[in-house]
């Protein structure tokens, strides 16, 4: 009798750690597809920024510092690996790109061009959608980091390569731009 108790207890164990191990993969298959969500995003953002210089550029030739300054943001934005370091990048980006549309103002001509409006539209949707997979991937992230410190994931999780999600924050430059109140000028 007291064998198929321990039988019993040992086959509840097992399904219960089976139940554990296949959550914590459900919910990093999750944090990878919401990442991969972002990416998609991040790469759109990515293809605009050529044809924004261009665009800024046959009204303002002679800014050729800010041009530069994007194009290596945008290059070392689409080089970076991994949550972190896409958010650095990222944000460093947003600050080029937030310099080349304060250079538009000293333009009245390049701010009345239907393909610079359409561009900056265009960007600034997806300005949107990458705060929206950002929101999903940190929100998956952080449920996924939960599970794995909780009991009784916690005894087993890292020895079977489950590893903590790093977060896709943003710097403190574009948080402060996406605290502040826009300012409308008439």
């Amino acid at each position: 009798m007291a064998g198929w108790i321990v039988l019993g207890i040992l086959v509840l164990l097992g399904i219960w750690l089976m139940l554990t191990y296949n959550g914590l993969v459900s919910l990093r298959q999750r944090c990878r597809q919401a990442f991969s969500d972002i990416d998609v995003q991040l790469k759109q953002r990515h293809d605009l920024v050529p044809n924004l210089v261009a665009t800024v550029q046959g009204y303002a030739a002679h800014e050729r510092g800010t041009f530069d300054d994007v194009v290596k943001a945008r290059n070392a934005a689409v080089a970076a690996q991994g949550p972190a370091a896409q958010a650095a990048a990222e944000g460093v980006l947003s600050n080029a790109l937030g310099r080349l549309f304060a250079l538009a103002e000293a333009y009245p001509d390049l701010k009345a061009n239907q393909n610079f409006l359409q561009l900056q539209s265009d960007l600034s949707d997806i300005e949107n959608k990458i705060a929206a997979a950002r929101r999903f991937y940190n929100n998956a992230a952080a449920e996924y980091n939960a599970t794995r410190e909780s009991m009784p994931a916690a005894f087993f999780a890292a020895s079977l390569g489950f590893q903590p999600q790093e977060f896709f924050n943003v710097d403190a430059t574009e948080k402060q731009m996406i605290e502040q109140a826009p300012q409308v000028k008439f």
